[in-house]
């Protein structure tokens, strides 16, 4: 019982955080996703968290109808965690004073310290990432439909393709490889670090209590850190 609670309180912050996306894609553009490329991100994005078709609608039409609702900002925090790692935090918010003072709250808590912008997003590469499961197509096929779609790289493994390109050319790229192999497991925005710091099971455990506490914020949308575990410590961890 106490396991379902916790699943059911991570689920509705899924989807809390889901809806504030699909609210300002819908606001960005048409509430057509054929027209809109952020708001049919969102929507895949909705897929990935099991959101019912009806939830997704209903945030749509309340988006862009005249009761207008919670009016959100997109908010940027950088900042370092403990170990000197550097950390990106994405957000959407209705009142950036609040969103601030937790964000810079949680580094101070847990060993870290909040800059100002762009004081760590140097260190990371901005690209977008498309991901389809490996059984749709070939390595072979998959990276010479992507390089012709103008992406710059795909990686793939037993499981996945995981497509890599420019900001610039993501919703190109994305809509070429659609009618090829269909609608990508993942399809997103993604800052990837130029290089990461190797932490040991002391560090990592107190730069995971730092993103955990982040995460866990509504206002927060996503976290990045540039931290990489040996193997057999990260199998450690996440069991």
């Amino acid at each position: 019982m106490h396991r379902k609670g916790a699943q059911d309180a991570k689920r509705a912050k899924q989807f809390a955080k889901v809806i504030r996306e699909l609210t300002v894609a819908a606001r960005s553009g048409l509430p057509d996703p054929a027209s809109n490329p952020r708001l049919r991100a969102a929507i895949v994005a909705a897929r990935e968290v099991n959101m019912p078709k009806d939830n997704v609608d209903r945030a749509i039409k309340k988006a862009t109808g005249t009761a207008g609702g919670e009016d959100y900002v997109e908010v940027r925090y950088e900042g370092y965690g403990p170990a000197g790692v550097a950390v990106i935090v994405e957000g959407l918010t209705d009142n950036r004073n609040r969103t601030a003072s937790d964000v810079r709250a949680a580094f101070s808590k847990y060993g870290g310290s909040m800059g100002e912008t762009n004081s760590v997003s140097f260190m990371f590469r901005r690209l977008g990432v498309i991901t389809y499961p490996a059984a749709v197509a070939s390595e072979d096929d998959m990276l010479e439909a992507a390089i012709e779609a103008g992406a710059e790289n795909v990686e793939s493994n037993g499981t996945t393709h995981e497509v890599t390109c420019e900001v610039e050319s993501f919703f190109a790229v994305r809509d070429s490889l659609e009618p090829k192999f269909g609608e990508p497991e993942n399809a997103k925005l993604d800052w990837r670090p130029e290089n990461t710091v190797m932490l040991d099971e002391e560090k990592a455990t107190s730069v995971f209590k730092l993103l955990d506490v982040l995460e866990d914020n509504d206002d927060v949308q996503n976290v990045y850190a540039n931290f990489d575990l040996p193997d057999e410590l990260a199998e450690k961890l996440s069991s």
